[in-house]
């Protein structure tokens, strides 16, 4: 796929997707929909790692309310099924590690592709709105799902009936995202963060995602048995073996992913 409303780069085993339509805030239309989920595809059988970000001021301001003739008419229910779920599908099913390098404003659908990811960095000068309901609409792309788990009932609750700005600082003490960064320090913080996941374990890490993401669902003893499980596969692996003798030889581990 030819990519006009996003670029991604992948250097030395990183990903960095770029959301490219400064001029409307990243705002998301069809094709950029298509582009992003092929992009994050593309990174999970090609990188160890993926970063997602925005070009100007914002990470994504949301669904593009001018991409139809007549917004009104667009059926919301197809657009979500067919053309949102497999974007957030993707990001949150990727293979790889996943961080959100979120540089400006996140609104709506915007707000909640940014939560799909395994980590989520924001600048200071960053925000998180959950606008839907100044029109009219309940949080979708997933925000219904992220919110509750990350921050709390009561505190997502009031996030999506005031349709408030959320500072990044704010974002990070409520537990929604991991950290806030200080404007001059954020592509430098991500960065360092994103390269040291893509030369990490990316077998652990894996699993570190499916073990996790089955909490939220799983008794304490179906938990014991996956945790058991996926530790016996994490045990047998050449990563683990890797990481111990560098451990004992008191060097830098050189994972493999396998």
């Amino acid at each position: 796929m030819i990519y006009e409303t996003i670029t991604l780069d992948i250097t030395d085993g990183l990903a960095v997707l770029t959301f490219d339509r400064a001029d409307v805030m990243n705002a998301l239309n069809t094709q950029m929909r298509a582009e992003i989920a092929h992009a994050v595809e593309e990174a999970g059988k090609k990188a160890r790692a993926l970063v997602i970000t925005g070009s100007g001021r914002a990470f994504c301001s949301g669904q593009d309310l001018g991409d139809r003739a007549n917004a009104a008419e667009v059926d919301l229910e197809r657009t979500l099924r067919d053309e949102y779920e497999p974007l957030l599908r993707a990001i949150y099913d990727s293979p790889i590690p996943t961080i959100s390098a979120v540089n400006g404003a996140a609104a709506g659908a915007g707000a909640n592709i940014a939560l799909a990811a395994d980590v989520v960095i924001a600048s200071e000068s960053a925000f998180f709105m959950q606008a839907f309901s100044r029109i009219g609409l309940i949080p979708d792309a997933g925000g219904t799902y992220w919110m509750p788990r990350q921050m709390g009932f009561a505190k997502a609750m009031g996030a999506a009936l005031f349709a408030e700005k959320m500072p990044a600082k704010e974002a990070a003490d409520l537990g929604l995202i991991w950290e806030c960064v200080a404007e001059d320090e954020f592509e430098a913080t991500w960065r360092k963060r994103a390269e040291q996941l893509a030369k990490g374990p990316t077998l652990s890490y894996r699993n570190i995602k499916k073990a996790m993401r089955a909490s939220l669902s799983n008794t304490l003893d179906e938990q014991l048995a996956l945790e058991a499980s996926l530790q016996g596969e994490c045990g047998k692996s050449r990563d683990f073996k890797e990481g111990v003798l560098a451990f004992l030889e008191k060097r830098a581990p050189q994972y493999e992913g396998r």
